[in-house]
């Protein structure tokens, strides 16, 4: 069953339901699965997308915060969400092809802005999230399954524009990449994204704050695809659309897609 998955972080669903039509139109993955939509689930314009051909949706909603959304052509089912951290955010949702890949969507929290969870409760909450994503996926050891989302950590030096400058920034700090190193051994996943694009500097996202996003290219890699060691060798055609960031009214991420033949 071959197909084509993306995830991106698309800020708000409803602000941005425009440009979640116009890229399940003009790149039609099969599945895309969708971060911070910011919506209760009966509040997401699912119609609009069921009228592209998404009819099977899986999805976790939350007024204003977090939120997390499985949009597909293919069948799937709900297969539930974790509340990693025990924070009772949406932050968590699998669902299940009809060919039995679980595919988990994520949205790991921020972090805030001082990387020291004494003095800065967000960050302390990140890393427990991550870590008990760890121990789940420990536990439970993933096969045939797929993890995507926007995980705000970039792990490699050539994942963000300046590897000295930015380890002691939330996102990039040792403690973080370390977690979340931890994280994708317990579960034995494969970085999808870099086994298909192994070297250079790679990312997702790009700061609102910056006058001039694309000629300051001060990113990070912060959302990922991921698969378990059983099928990672199904994926292929791994890229950015880090033209999206430079739509109307965008998202400060970029999609990230790829595809498997299984």
């Amino acid at each position: 069953m071959p197909f084509t998955l993306a995830t991106w972080n698309i800020n708000s669903i409803r602000l941005r339901e425009g440009l979640v039509k116009r890229l399940l139109t003009e790149e039609a993955p099969d599945i895309l699965c969708l971060q911070e939509c910011k919506s209760p689930v009966d509040k997401m314009p699912l119609a609009t997308f069921r009228d592209l051909g998404y009819g099977h949706v899986v999805a976790r909603g939350q007024k204003g915060y977090n939120g997390v959304a499985i949009l597909s052509r293919l069948p799937l089912e709900d297969a539930g969400e974790m509340d990693f951290a025990g924070l009772g955010h949406a932050r968590h949702v699998a669902a299940r092809l009809e060919g039995g890949v679980t595919i988990h969507n994520v949205y790991v929290p921020a972090g805030g802005d001082v990387p020291d969870r004494a003095v800065n409760e967000k960050f302390g909450q990140k890393l427990d999230y991550v870590a008990e994503m760890r121990d789940w996926f420990r536990d439970n050891r993933p096969d045939r399954a797929i993890l995507v989302g926007d995980l705000n950590i970039a792990p490699r030096e050539d994942d963000v524009w300046s590897h000295r400058q930015l380890l002691k920034v939330v996102s990039h700090t040792p403690v973080e990449v370390d977690h979340l190193g931890q994280a994708q051994e317990a579960g034995g996943w494969v970085d999808v994204t870099r086994a298909d694009i192994p070297e250079g500097k790679l990312y997702s996202w790009w700061s609102y704050r910056a006058r001039d996003w694309d000629a300051a290219d001060k990113g990070r890699r912060l959302d990922h695809i991921w698969a378990s060691s059983d099928i990672a060798g199904a994926a292929h055609s791994s890229r950015i659309l880090r033209a999206v960031r430079g739509w109307e009214q965008p998202s400060d991420h970029a999609p990230v897609l790829a595809s498997f033949d299984l």
